[in-house]
């Protein structure tokens, strides 16, 4: 039942849509004319006609107390909730049988450092390392840990990487065989080939290790030491201690006591 009260009508505002009641329209744009404003009989505040036609419902509910004038506020057609009630007085099985014993795993799992199918525990047979050729634009430490099955710290270690992004210089990464077990590279072969690439980047390690830019010192001490990287290196040092210790008179030779047939080449 509508209340109206024309002392504060002209102050009050909608409590839906905040307008005036005096600004609210009373007809609708089919020019019916909206419903009486409703004042609620839980609070103090009033309903626009406007917003009972948009929704019916403020007819009889109030959407700040939450309260309705009538029983059942359900549209017809639906039915009350079941009671909390209903689980506890429901039958329940009861299993007088003790647990099934306890049996162990089964051993024929694979290993936890087992990543996939082309790895294998640690202390198997050792694998030789598989050299891959990056292409950048896919390749990253973490595809290729998921590639190989290697985890993404080990493949730090062993190429020397302190995260995971590739310097756009860097042409290969070691794949340890330690955890990968393929033998196979799954990187597209250079056309030089796999060996030509391995003995290419052992020049490139001398070179920076021992910190000597020219090309042809590099090859002469690697070819020496059969292209053993740590002995090409040790030689190299061993010759720069030498000549420390042995300067060169005026005339600008060397004392005569060694085999200087290196460091006359590196001179040329």
């Amino acid at each position: 039942m509508a209340i109206i009260k024309p002392s504060v009508a002209s102050t009050a505002s909608c409590c839906t849509c905040a307008m005036l009641l005096t600004e609210v329209p009373r007809f609708s744009k089919s020019e019916k004319p909206f419903p009486q404003d409703r004042w609620l009989e839980c609070c103090p505040r009033v309903i626009c006609g406007r917003c009972i036609y948009d929704n019916p419902r403020f007819n009889s509910y109030c959407p700040y107390c939450q309260i309705s004038n009538i029983d059942n506020i359900l549209p017809p057609g639906l039915k009350d909730p079941p009671s909390y009630d209903a689980a506890s007085t429901a039958t329940r099985t009861v299993y007088n049988s003790p647990p099934p014993p306890y049996a162990p795993a089964p051993t024929d799992h694979k290993p936890l450092n087992c990543i996939n199918e082309k790895t294998a525990p640690i202390d198997d047979e050792p694998v030789e390392d598989v050299l891959h050729f990056l292409d950048h634009t896919y390749d990253s430490i973490n595809s290729l840990s998921l590639r190989y099955g290697v985890p993404a710290s080990e493949l730090r270690r062993a190429n020397n990487i302190a995260s995971d992004h590739l310097i756009a210089g860097r042409r290969t990464v070691i794949i340890p065989g330690q955890y990968y077990k393929g033998g196979v590279s799954l990187s597209p072969r250079p056309i030089e080939g796999e060996e030509e690439e391995k003995r290419k980047a052992k020049i490139r390690r001398w070179m920076v290790a021992c910190k000597v830019h020219e090309y042809d010192i590099a090859l002469l001490y690697l070819q020496q030491a059969g292209y053993d990287l740590e002995l090409a290196t040790n030689e190299y040092l061993a010759d720069e201690e030498w000549e420390r210790t042995h300067p060169a008179d005026k005339r600008g030779k060397t004392i005569i006591g060694r085999d200087n047939s290196l460091r006359a080449k590196r001179r040329r």
